[in-house]
């Protein structure tokens, strides 16, 4: 297997396809940008069979994703895309750094969701964008962010309505898309713990990475209670 690039949380690798790859997905963890680093158990095979189970869901809306199917616990086989540089983060409640960027404290529920570009560059710390910024650095046109835009305010409509009905709120996430051999913009990467952050909709317990990052302890079963909850 050739191994054609491997990040924080996953290697991928070429297949017999030019235009498919794998995504192995490890329990390697990290936080603050690559500054906080850990192993947590069973993360890996959380994050595919969420994954797979997340964006099969979003397919059967109408949503283009780059998943095809699951080929064990922790590898995905998924279409090959062209990455646009560009991270978009879906806000349904301040948290984080909305929190710290604003001083709205964290949990307020968002009227209307907030919608974040973030130049994907480990160098620069992944920077929030705004639009002026993305024409300047030429990651996308002004009717690609508005593409992406709805696209990624569709996913959360979606998103929001499967979680609630497992009693987990979906406070905000990160979203990946690229286009795919013919053209098409496609959703690519990952929907997972390590990408969204999920709060038990009763108690307000945080389910994700957060316990990572926080050192709130309870990280593998957090991630294991998310499994549950999706895949039920």
């Amino acid at each position: 297997m050739v191994l054609l690039y491997e990040g924080k949380a996953k290697r991928v690798y070429a297949t017999e396809s030019p235009t498919q790859v794998r995504v192995e997905f490890k329990d390697s963890a990290t936080a603050f940008n690559g500054q906080k680093k850990a192993e947590i158990g069973g993360k890996g095979t959380v994050n595919a069979a969420v994954s797979a189970q997340l964006l099969t869901h979003l397919a059967n809306h109408g949503l283009a994703t780059h998943f095809v199917k699951q080929l064990d616990a922790r590898n995905l086989l998924v279409e090959r895309l062209t990455m646009i540089g560009l991270e978009v983060v879906v806000r349904n409640r301040v948290a984080g750094s909305l929190h710290e960027r604003t001083g709205l404290p964290e949990g307020t529920k968002i009227d209307i969701p907030v919608v974040e570009f973030y130049f994907k560059n480990d160098a620069l710390g992944d920077p929030l964008l705004n639009d002026d910024h993305v024409r300047l650095l030429g990651l996308a046109s002004d009717d690609l962010l508005a593409q992406l835009r709805r696209e990624a305010l569709r996913i959360n409509g979606i998103l929001e309505s499967f979680f609630l009905q497992r009693q987990i709120v979906l406070v905000d996430f990160k979203l990946e898309f690229g286009f795919n051999a013919d053209g098409a913009l496609t959703l690519g990467d990952e929907i997972s713990p390590d990408t969204c952050r999920l709060w038990d909709a009763q108690s307000g317990e945080r389910l994700d990475k957060d316990r990572f990052r926080r050192d709130l302890g309870g990280v593998e079963e957090a991630y294991q209670e998310v499994y549950r909850r999706v895949m039920q």
